[in-house]
C-alpha cells in the first residue's frame, strides 16, 4: 500500500517543499531556489540547520558575513536573474533578523523576490523571555519579525506545521506574480521548528512554476490605440519591467518602426545597449539633456513597467501640464497614477496587442530625427566630460569612462548609493542589454558589494560584476569582498575615494548648507589636517583579495586589464573628485527652510519654490 504521508519536522518539510520547486529558464529546468545565504544562530541552528545539512548537494547554502548583506547578495542575485530565479535568506532570531529588514526594504521597493526566513521566538512561550527576544508589555504576540509587515509582499508567522500547506504556496505565487512581485518573509518559531506531522505526500511532488503573462482588457488596448494615434510627440519611458518581462527587443523594434524616440528609467537602463538609433539617454534627475528636453515637449508619454518615481519624474516637473500618460504595467497601482490611461498586464503582451492594433501608423518622422540630433548632442558634451584633463584628481566621469572601456560586453556594472548612480546613470554606455545593475529602488548605501556577490552567483563565470562604489558605501558594508573570496565567485571592485558622501554633500552645499558632517574634513574629527585614510588596498588583501591603488586615470586602465585576469575578487582604489559632477538632468523636489537666518538658504528656498510651480498635480 502506497504511504500517503510522511512525518517530517517543520523544518525538515519547508526544506524538502522548497527542494521540488522548479522552473524554467531559457528552456532549461532549473531549481526554482537555486541556494541559501544563511547565519546560523540562536532560532535557527538545532532545527532549520539540520534539514539544511541534509541537501546541501541540492540546494546549497552559503555563509554570509552579515544578514543585511546576505539578503542583499538575494537581492542581487533576483536581479541578475530578471526575476526568474530566487535566493533564499536565512538568519537567527532578534538582531539576525532585523538586520535583514533594510535588505526587504530593498526588494521590496524594487520589487524582486526573495525568500526570508527569520527564526522567531517560542509560541508556547514558557521559556519567555529567551535570548534575543524583545518584550511587549501589552501585545505578547509581538515579536520583532512584525518589522517585515511594512516590507513584505507576503508575510507569514507558522505557529503550526500544518500550517506550511497553505503558506508556502502562497509566498511563491506572491513572488511570482508580476503584479505582486517581492519579498515573502516566513517567521519560524523555535519551538515549532520542531515538531513532528505528518504531512500529504503529494505536497513534496515537483512542481515547474511558470511565471504569469496577464493580457490587458481589450477595451484598455483600444484606449491606448486611441491615445497613441493622436499624439504627435511620443516619447517612451522603458522601466525595468520592460527587461523582467523580457520585452527588450520588442520595444526597441517598436520604437524604430512607430518612430518614437526611447528613454529608460534606472531600473530600466540597459534595457537596450547605449548607441540603440531610438535611444535618448535616461530619463530624469539623473538623466541626459536630451530625453529631459523631449520629456518637456511630449504630449504624450508612453511608460512601460515604471512605477515612475520622483528620480524619473523629476519630482513630476519634467512634463508638460497638457501631456498625457499612457501606463504600461502589470500592476493596477502603478498603471493608474498620475490620471494615465492605464493598460494593466505583461509589458511583452500588452506592447504586442497594441503594436498590431496600430496597423501602420508611424510618428512623424521630425520627431526621431530631433531626438537623434539631441542625443548626438548629449554624447559630444558626454565625450569631453570624460576626457583626461589636467585636475589634480579625477571627476567620477572620467573614472568611469576607463572603467567602462575596459569592461568586456557580458560583465555587469553594479551600483547603488551616493555618487555613483548619477553619474553611471549618465556615463555608462551599456555594451550588450541586461548589463547594468543600479539600485536606487531604495538607494541604499551597502548593496552594491553584496549585490556584486548576488551577480557574480548568477553570472557563473559569463562576464565578471564590476561594482563602482564610493568610501562611504565601502565603510558601510564590505565583509562580502570575503565571502565572494571564500565561495570563488569573482568581482572586481573599483573604489572612488572622496574623502566621505560627495553627492549628499553637493545636495547641502546647493541648497545652502555650509558643508557639515558629510565630507570627513568637515565632520567632528579630532585632527582636521592629519586624520588617517583608509588604505583601501591593505584592507581588501586582508580579506583575501587581490588589490591595487591607482594613482591616474592611466594606472587605472592598467588595473583594470590585470584585474579581468586575476583569479579571485580584485578591488582597485583610486581617488576622485568630490565637487566635479556631469551637468545635465531634471530637478528634484527636496526640503528648503521657510525661514532663516542665512541668505544662501533664503535663496535656495526661492529656487525651490520656483522650481516647484513646475510640478503636474495628481496622484
Amino acid at each position: 500500500m502506497t504511504e500517503t504521508t510522511i512525518r517530517l519536522t517543520m523544518a525538515q518539510a519547508l526544506v524538502r517543499y522548497l527542494c521540488n520547486q522548479y522552473t524554467v529558464i531559457d528552456g532549461d529546468r532549473v531549481a526554482l531556489f537555486a541556494g541559501v545565504f544563511g547565519i546560523f544562530g540562536h532560532g535557527n541552528v538545532t532545527c532549520l540547520s539540520e534539514a539544511l545539512e541534509q541537501v546541501q548537494d541540492q540546494l546549497p547554502t552559503w555563509r554570509g558575513q552579515n544578514e543585511q548583506s546576505m539578503a542583499l547578495a538575494a537581492v542581487g542575485f533576483a536581479k541578475a536573474k530578471l526575476r526568474r530565479q530566487i535566493m533564499i535568506a536565512a538568519s537567527s532570531v532578534g538582531p539576525g533578523a532585523t538586520n535583514m529588514i533594510t535588505a526587504a526594504g530593498v526588494a521590496h521597493a524594487n520589487r524582486l523576490p526573495v525568500l526570508i526566513l527569520a527564526g522567531d521566538t517560542y509560541v508556547n512561550r514558557l521559556p519567555d523571555p529567551v535570548l534575543q527576544q524583545v518584550e511587549h508589555f501589552g501585545t505578547p504576540s509581538i515579536t520583532v519579525n512584525d518589522g517585515f509587515r511594512c516590507v513584505s509582499r507576503f508575510w507569514d508567522r507558522i505557529v503550526h506545521p500544518a500550517q506550511l500547506l497553505s503558506s508556502l504556496p502562497q509566498a511563491l505565487t506572491t513572488m511570482l506574480d508580476p503584479a505582486d512581485c517581492g519579498p515573502a518573509f516566513i517567521g519560524l518559531p523555535q519551538d515549532i521548528q520542531e515538531i513532528a506531522y505528518d504531512y500529504p505526500v503529494r505536497f513534496f511532488e515537483e512542481k515547474v512554476w511558470a511565471i504569469p503573462r496577464p493580457r490587458a482588457a481589450r477595451d484598455e488596448i483600444s484606449a491606448a490605440v486611441e491615445l497613441l494615434k493622436s499624439a504627435k510627440k511620443p516619447l517612451i519611458i522603458s522601466g525595468g519591467g520592460v527587461r523582467y518581462s523580457g520585452a527588450n527587443d520588442l520595444l526597441s523594434d517598436f520604437a524604430m518602426r512607430r518612430g518614437i524616440p526611447m528613454t529608460e528609467t534606472i531600473a530600466g537602463k540597459g534595457a537596450v545597449v547605449h548607441d540603440h538609433p531610438a535611444y535618448v539617454g535616461a530619463m530624469g534627475i539623473e538623466g541626459t539633456e536630451a530625453a529631459r528636453e523631449l520629456a518637456e515637449t511630449a504630449d504624450v508619454i508612453i511608460a512601460v513597467g515604471t512605477r515612475m518615481q520622483d528620480f524619473t519624474t523629476g519630482s513630476w516637473t519634467t512634463f508638460s501640464p497638457e501631456a498625457k500618460f499612457l501606463n504600461i504595467n502589470a500592476a493596477r497601482f502603478d498603471a493608474s497614477k498620475h490620471f494615465a490611461t492605464p493598460v494593466v498586464g505583461d509589458a511583452l503582451e500588452c506592447l504586442r496587442e497594441i503594436d498590431d492594433a496600430l496597423d501602420d501608423w508611424a510618428c512623424d518622422p521630425a520627431q526621431m530625427a530631433n531626438a537623434q540630433k539631441l542625443y548626438a548632442e548629449w554624447n559630444v558634451s558626454l565625450d569631453a566630460g570624460q576626457a583626461p584633463s589636467n585636475a589634480q584628481v579625477p571627476s567620477y566621469a572620467q573614472v568611469i569612462a576607463v572603467v567602462n572601456k575596459m569592461a568586456k560586453p557580458e560583465d555587469t556594472m553594479v551600483t547603488a548609493a551616493g555618487g555613483l548612480p548619477g553619474e553611471t546613470a549618465k556615463n555608462w554606455r551599456v555594451k550588450s542589454p541586461n548589463t547594468y545593475d543600479l539600485e536606487f529602488g531604495f538607494s541604499c548605501m551597502g548593496y552594491e558589494i553584496a549585490g556584486g556577490w548576488g551577480h557574480a552567483m548568477a553570472k557563473a563565470g559569463k562576464g565578471v560584476p564590476i561594482v563602482m562604489l564610493g568610501d562611504g558605501s565601502y565603510m558601510m558594508m564590505n565583509s562580502d569582498i570575503y565571502s565572494t573570496v571564500l565561495s570563488g565567485h569573482k568581482m572586481i571592485v573599483v573604489v572612488c575615494d572622496n574623502g566621505g558622501f560627495g553627492v549628499i554633500n553637493r545636495l547641502q552645499t546647493n541648497m545652502g548648507v555650509p558643508g557639515f558632517n558629510n565630507l570627513l574634513k568637515d565632520s567632528r574629527i579630532l585632527d582636521k589636517e592629519n586624520f588617517p585614510h583608509v588604505d583601501f588596498v591593505a584592507h581588501a588583501r586582508a580579506m583575501g583579495a587581490e588589490a591595487r591603488h591607482c594613482e591616474s586615470l592611466a594606472d587605472l586602465e592598467e588595473a583594470m586589464a590585470w584585474a579581468q585576469e586575476t583569479d579571485r575578487t580584485t578591488v582597485l582604489s583610486i581617488n576622485s573628485d568630490a565637487y566635479a559632477w556631469t551637468a545635465g538632468g531634471a530637478g528634484w523636489y527636496v526640503g528648503a527652510p521657510e525661514v532663516s537666518a542665512r541668505e544662501s538658504i533664503r535663496t535656495a528656498r526661492k529656487n525651490q519654490e520656483k522650481f516647484r510651480e513646475k510640478q503636474r498635480r495628481g496622484i
